[in-house]
C-alpha cells in the first residue's frame, strides 16, 4: 500500500527557524535563527506548529529530540513580529496557538527535549516532552507573560500547573519566579541535568534505546502518556488565549 504522508525529503528544508536530520529513525530537530540559538518571533511560532505536524504523520520517525542552537533554547523575543492590535490579528494567533501545542502532542512517538541552555521564552515546549534532559546552564521562567503584563493563555497555564502542580505552578507564573537546573530537577521538571555538552549525547543514548522498542510499543506508549494533557488543552488551550487576547487588547 502506498503512503501519501510527508516524507522527510519533503519538509526538511522547509522551514527558516527548523533544523531537521534523522538518522536510524531518530528525528533531530534543532529551533535556531540563523544557525544561533532562537529568537521567538511570529514566524517561529506559525512554524513550530506546521512542523510539528509534519514530524507526526511521517510513519518514518521512530523517536523526536527537540533541542536549540547555541547556548540557549530560547530567550530572545521580537515583539514586533507580532501584530497584536486588532480582534483579527488575535484571531489568527489563537489559532496557530492552538496548532503548536496540539500538533506537538499529536506526535505520536516519543519527545526527548535536549534542553541546551536558557528557556525562558515559551519555555512550555520542551518541557511538554516525554523525557527532558537539560545543561546545567539551564534556566526557567515565563518572561514574555505576565511580567510583560500579559495573560499567560498560550498554554502555559496548563503547563505549568500541571509539571509544577497547581500551587507552584500558581507562583511561577503569577511572579515571574526562575528556576535554575538544579531547581527544576527537585521540582520534577527536568529528568536529568548535565554538562551542556553531554545533553545531546545523552538524549541520543535514551532514543537509540526507545528506538530498538517495536514500533507499536512505542507509538501506543506515547499515546497513553499524552492523554491526559490532551485533555487539559482541549479543555483550557483556546479559553486562556482568549482570555490573553481580551487583556492584551484593553492596554
Amino acid at each position: 500500500m502506498a503512503y501519501i504522508t510527508p516524507l522527510l525529503d519533503d519538509y526538511a528544508k522547509k522551514y527558516q527557524n527548523i533544523r531537521l536530520e534523522r538518522k536510524d529513525g531518530i528525528l533531530e530537530l534543532t529551533v535556531h535563527s540563523e544557525g544561533k540559538s532562537l529568537v521567538w518571533t511570529s514566524n517561529a511560532h506559525d512554524e513550530l506548529a506546521y512542523c510539528f505536524a509534519d514530524v507526526a504523520c511521517d510513519p518514518e520517525n521512530k523517536v523526536v529530540i527537540i533541542t536549540g542552537a547555541g547556548d540557549s533554547f530560547c530567550s530572545e523575543i521580537d515583539f514586533s513580529s507580532f501584530s497584536l492590535s486588532t480582534a483579527i490579528d488575535w484571531s489568527q494567533i489563537i489559532f496557530e496557538g492552538q496548532r503548536l501545542l496540539n500538533n506537538l502532542l499529536d506526535i505520536e512517538v516519543p519527545v526527548i527535549a535536549a534542553i541546551n541552555g536558557p528557556a525562558t521564552i515559551h519555555p512550555e515546549i520542551p518541557v511538554l516532552s516525554d523525557i527532558t534532559i537539560a545543561a546545567d546552564t539551564t534556566t526557567f521562567r515565563d518572561s514574555p507573560h505576565f511580567p510583560s503584563g500579559i495573560v499567560p493563555g498560550d498554554g502555559a497555564h496548563v503547563t505549568w500547573t500541571h509539571v509544577l502542580g497547581p500551587q507552584r505552578g500558581r507562583y511561577f507564573l503569577l511572579t515571574g519566579q526562575e528556576l535554575d537546573a538544579h531547581q527544576a530537577l527537585d521540582y520534577g521538571v527536568v529528568n536529568e541535568v548535565l554538562p551542556a555538552e553531554q545533553v545531546l549525547p545523552r538524549a541520543r543514548e535514551i532514543a537509540e534505546n526507545i528506538a530498538a522498542k517495536p514500533p507499536l510499543a512505542r507509538r501506543y506508549t506515547r499515546v497513553a502518556l499524552t492523554r491526559e494533557l490532551k485533555r487539559l488543552m482541549h479543555e483550557q488551550l483556546s479559553l486562556g488565549l482568549v482570555h490573553e487576547a481580551l487583556a492584551a487588547l484593553s492596554l
